[in-house]
């Protein structure tokens, strides 16, 4: 019979070379966030359908995976019901929980839950994977890892400062070229109103979040098939072909936005960051970007938007300010932002790169070869001794062949081979095999631990 077994599209498992990976990914991220006052949380996978549906759209309504009620799920359904096969009338009945689109709108949801709890600013993150109904593609993933880090609670700018000081701290420490974009959900909305769409905003926003994707031509088609005029359309143009430093666009869109209060507040909301970014010097380029939407509905101010620069791949960070999100919740008036970082893309970034230290990725440093009871009584007291001294080591565990052990440290990459014969035992010492250049030493153990230390 032939073997059916598979995992869903658009997942993934990983082995344990690349867990080595992705947890050197995930430490550096959680390093960074501590290093910075962020203290760790965790959410369930399933949220309530309540909790989710609304928070990101008509587009990502559609992608949450809902999950079928326990039990006779088809008790309240008549035939009738059945029959029509009306989709979204038929899950509501059938389905109460979602697995979680994000992590933003779970912590608004926590942060709710848990106000009595919580001293402001609070300061959060959250490492745990999301899910997407989502057609899988190159760096497109049904289940993923968010990396967030969010603070609610303060209006202030220098959060927004801040959380770009992480971004520019993370991929300096793991050692990739990137480019921060930047804009502001008001700028948007003043745009749309001097353009005379206003009550098109969100319609615009998709759009033009689409233009590295789609191009400018299918963006003005997409414009067109949401109803917006041609003169809107056409005055649109300008604005997202502009070009310049910083300083020249927000000098332009300024002028462009002067009768609109709305993106006038947006426009000195991004002068104070990127001033602010300037005194305190980062190692990547931030970039003001016009197009930038970010299709999520919950945004309000500041998004942000990161992609590598030495490979091809989508944005790899995201996120941005978020004043109205708990006031769905039932707790208006506390504002939040936050960033994420899309584990998953990192990896398949550095991967592409080969930016992983050789420190990071190894696995077994030492390899003790078993000859029998008493050599393995003989090495015992000296592979605790070799672990007490931060030295990851193994203890093969049968008395299998010299050949087959060998063979085993070569499988693994392991670096060190110790062994004790009956000569080591009389010396009270161990021979040590470099696996890379095939030098052998008789050392004591305590030499062995200073050389596999080096």
């Amino acid at each position: 019979m032939a073997n059916n077994t598979s995992i869903p599209k658009g997942t993934r498992d990983f082995g344990p070379e690349e867990m080595a990976k992705r947890n050197y990914i995930f430490n550096t991220i959680k390093d960074v966030f501590a290093l910075y006052g962020f203290q760790q949380i965790e959410t369930p996978a399933m949220e309530t359908l309540h909790t989710l549906m609304g928070k990101y759209g008509e587009e990502g309504d559609k992608l949450l995976f809902k999950v079928l009620n326990s039990g006779d799920y088809l008790n309240k359904i008549s035939d009738e019901e059945l029959t029509d096969r009306n989709v979204l009338r038929l899950a509501t009945k059938l389905c109460e929980k979602g697995l979680r689109y994000d992590l933003t709108v779970p912590f608004a949801r926590y942060v709710v839950m848990h106000r009595d709890e919580l001293q402001l600013p609070f300061k959060r993150y959250q490492i745990q994977p999301v899910w997407r109904a989502d057609r899988p593609q190159k760096g497109r993933y049904r289940e993923f890892y968010q990396c967030d880090a969010d603070v609610v609670g303060s209006d202030s700018l220098l959060n927004e400062v801040e959380l770009m000081q992480i971004v520019d701290t993370v991929f300096t420490r793991l050692g990739v070229r990137v480019q921060i974009k930047i804009n502001n959900r008001k700028i948007l909305a003043g745009i749309a109103e001097v353009i005379g769409a206003s009550d098109k905003i969100v319609d615009i926003t998709v759009a033009i979040d689409k233009l590295d994707k789609i191009g400018l031509e299918n963006v003005n088609a997409e414009l067109r098939d949401d109803g917006i005029s041609e003169e809107a359309i056409e005055k649109l143009q300008p604005i997202i072909a502009l070009q310049g430093t910083n300083e020249e666009k927000l000098s332009v869109i300024r002028d462009v936005l002067k009768t609109s209060e709305t993106g006038l507040k947006g426009v000195e909301e991004l002068s104070v960051i990127l001033n602010t970014l300037q005194t305190v010097g980062l190692k990547n380029e931030i970039q003001l970007d016009l197009t930038l939407a970010r299709g999520l509905n919950y945004y309000t101010g500041a998004i942000f938007e990161v992609k590598a620069m030495d490979t091809p791949m989508g944005s790899i960070t995201g996120g941005g300010r978020y004043d109205n999100l708990t006031g769905i919740f039932g707790m208006p008036g506390l504002s939040g932002v936050g960033i994420s970082f899309g584990a998953d893309r990192i990896y398949d970034v550095l991967n592409a790169l080969d930016l992983y230290p050789e420190e990071a990725v190894g696995a077994t440093q030492l390899l003790f070869i078993n000859f029998g009871e008493r050599e393995t009584a003989y090495c015992l007291p000296i592979v605790s001794q070799s672990r007490a001294a931060g030295i990851r080591t193994e203890l093969f565990p049968d008395a299998a062949k010299m050949k087959k052990q060998m063979n085993y440290a070569n499988a693994k990459h392991i670096p060190f081979v110790a062994i004790a014969g009956e000569n080591e035992i009389n010396a009270a010492k161990i021979t040590l095999k470099n696996m890379a250049t095939g030098e052998q030493r008789l050392v004591t153990p305590d030499e062995l631990i200073s050389l596999v230390n080096q």
